[in-house]
């Protein structure tokens, strides 16, 4: 009995090990920049990607790329289209009752923007009748209507880059999102030259989240900690500032939740 046992255990090894050596799967939309987009030859970059990336490596996992709109980043993680998915998604509760979140890779809190001459506050008078442009699905959409919908009309967007296009057009009166990819992809480029922050960054954990994380099925909490202990490694090993250095000139990760 006592060898069978030992038998069982080194299939169950085995089988583990096979499970990690398979191809992962990681999914984003490629819309984020300068967290995850594609250059012009088509190719994943960003600092998104980087981090990705150096997790696989660090947790000796083979992975590759799968282009998901960010509607269907869960539902594709969910029916197995894909096995992690790595496109700046923050951990919320309402997010946890549907998929599991390895630890935090970095935080942020979300902010307004809107032209430099536009005069409105940022509360229900100010935005009465204004028209919010939002990435379809995130935090910032479910902020923003919970906020603001009985009062002004809401935009919602596929992709960031889109929300940004319309804001330059006119189209738009104002955009929430992510603080960093606001300055850094739109405010600090020539196109946003126009345009600035308006009112406080919003740090609401119960829409903003507790940090941005990979996410993945529920079930598959070996691989979570697989890259949980990769996270920690790459943050000690000083390959995480070494790529954080290259996007950012703050601390992205953030304070320890």
């Amino acid at each position: 009995m006592k060898k069978f046992a030992v038998g069982l255990a080194c299939i169950a090894t085995l089988f583990c090990s096979a499970s990690f050596a398979k191809e992962v799967r990681l999914a984003s939309d490629f819309t984020y920049p300068p967290f995850n987009y594609k250059n012009s030859e088509g190719q994943p970059v960003g600092f998104d990607i980087e981090i990705a990336d150096a997790l696989c490596k660090q947790a000796q996992l083979e992975c590759t790329w799968v282009s998901q709109g960010w509607d269907s980043l869960i539902p594709s993680l969910l029916a197995r289209k894909v096995d992690v998915i790595m496109a700046s998604m923050r951990i919320t509760e309402e997010r946890k009752k549907k998929v599991l979140f390895t630890n935090k890779y970095y935080q942020t809190p979300a902010r307004f923007a809107a032209s430099k001459d536009a005069t409105f506050t940022i509360d229900k008078e100010g935005l009465k009748g204004k028209v919010i442009g939002v990435q379809r699905g995130t935090t910032v959409d479910r902020y923003v209507t919970d906020k603001f919908a009985d009062v002004a009309e809401i935009k919602r967007y596929g992709g960031q880059d889109e929300v940004y296009i319309d804001l330059q057009n006119g189209r738009l009166d104002l955009t929430m999102a992510n603080a960093d990819q606001l300055g850094l992809a739109f405010l600090d480029k020539p196109e946003g030259q126009r345009f600035e922050f308006k009112g406080e960054a919003v740090t609401d954990p119960a829409y903003i989240g507790f940090g941005t994380a990979l996410a993945l099925r529920k079930q598959d909490q070996a691989l979570a900690e697989k890259f949980n202990k990769a996270i920690a490694e790459i943050r000690a090993n000083g390959t995480y500032d070494k790529i954080a250095v290259k996007y950012f000139n703050f601390d992205i990760y953030g304070a320890d939740l």
